[in-house]
């Protein structure tokens, strides 16, 4: 892709130059420290590509995603114990949603992921630690290249212990000025000497505005295809899986699985659609099922936890040794990589149409 369109104008690196003073007037990074009650101190950087997409990289928090916004808009969840710092968390039994803030994207892993389980007698908490574990060797550079600006964020995150698994999560996020897509780009390697399980589960929380009962969801298997219920002969909204009510007092939860499917470039979509949202907003989450087989879509719409999770993961949601027993824990080796692909775009429905005729 060659130049920047801002504003309606297309512009190559020296014409943009030309209009501004630093490139932080229209776009960029700027970094923060959260100041106030459990987020205190907490370290995060905020990201602009200038077309009214925004959204915050939590450094203390596995470089996950914060909140996020298009156009003034929020895009994700936030819940009521907000971004809270890693030094708070309880990792035992469901602890971990003392300190889930929501966001745009949580990762679940490296070692487990679901409701708490047990491995060869050891606890493991919901969802697991990464997300709580502040990232290392973090940068952030704004590069030109192919006639554009790529605005980045990296680091590593480590999960080890003395006697124990050692991995280290490489995470690279990446946004060009003038477009709404974040990208994330994962490699878990196996820095121990022997072999490690790793799971790996995308947690992506959607709120409202976007979410509401003019919301549909499509995809990311084939059209019309309803997730398999999370409990088995559970078929509550089943029949209504796509679609979304108003906030509901006393609503229950309800998970269910998804059969991805790929298209010809390798790669599925899932995508929310709200036609009544300034004349129309779409989010689609792409990923490669190759890497990532499993989807998971989390139906929470109570009063005040009012959130669609979608969640491209290596695993479901059983525990351990029911994940071990179906074959879904991977067994990293000692210095081994695995890769994870993930991106998330955010449209005006209009645009989508345009690109699709």
């Amino acid at each position: 892709m060659s130049g920047i369109n801002l504003y309606g104008q297309a512009l190559g690196p020296g014409e943009l130059r030309r209009r501004v003073g630093r490139l932080e007037q229209v776009a960029g990074i700027e970094s923060f420290t959260y100041d106030d009650g459990p987020e205190r101190g907490v370290r995060a950087l905020r990201v602009r590509t200038g077309t009214g997409f925004a959204f915050t990289v939590l450094t203390d928090r596995g470089l996950d995603i914060g909140d996020a916004e298009f156009r003034g808009m929020a895009l994700a969840w936030s819940s009521p114990t907000g971004v809270t710092g890693p030094w708070y968390y309880e990792p035992e039994g469901t602890g971990w949603l003392r300190s889930f803030h929501g966001g745009l994207v949580v990762t679940c892993g490296l070692q487990h992921a679901g409701g708490p389980s047990e491995r060869e007698g050891e606890p493991l908490g919901m969802h697991g630690r990464v997300s709580n574990l502040p990232a290392s060797h973090v940068a952030r550079p704004a590069r030109w290249e192919d006639g554009g600006c790529v605005l980045e964020v990296r680091g590593q995150v480590r999960e080890t212990r003395v006697f124990g698994n050692d991995l280290v999560l490489s995470r690279r996020i990446t946004a060009r000025v003038g477009e709404s897509i974040l990208r994330i780009e994962d490699a878990v390697e196996n820095q121990g000497w022997s072999p490690a399980p790793l799971v790996m589960l995308y947690h992506i929380n959607l709120g409202w505005p976007l979410l509401s009962e003019a919301s549909r969801l499509v995809g990311p298997g084939a059209p019309g295809e309803p997730p398999e219920p999370h409990e088995p002969g559970a078929p509550e909204g089943s029949e209504t899986w796509d679609r979304f009510a108003a906030p509901t007092r006393g609503f229950r939860q309800r998970s269910g699985y998804h059969r991805p499917r790929a298209g010809a470039d390798g790669w599925a979509e899932a995508r929310l659609e709200n036609p009544r949202l300034a004349g129309g907003l779409v989010l689609r989450v792409r990923f490669r099922p190759e890497e990532l087989p499993e989807f998971v879509q989390w139906t929470m719409t109570g009063e005040g936890t009012y959130v669609l999770g979608l969640e491209p993961a290596t695993c479901r949601l059983h525990g351990y040794p029911a994940e071990r027993r179906a074959g879904r824990i991977i067994d990293l080796q000692p210095g081994e990589t695995r890769r994870f692909s993930l991106e998330i775009h955010v449209e005006a429905s209009e645009h989508h149409e345009r690109k699709s005729a």
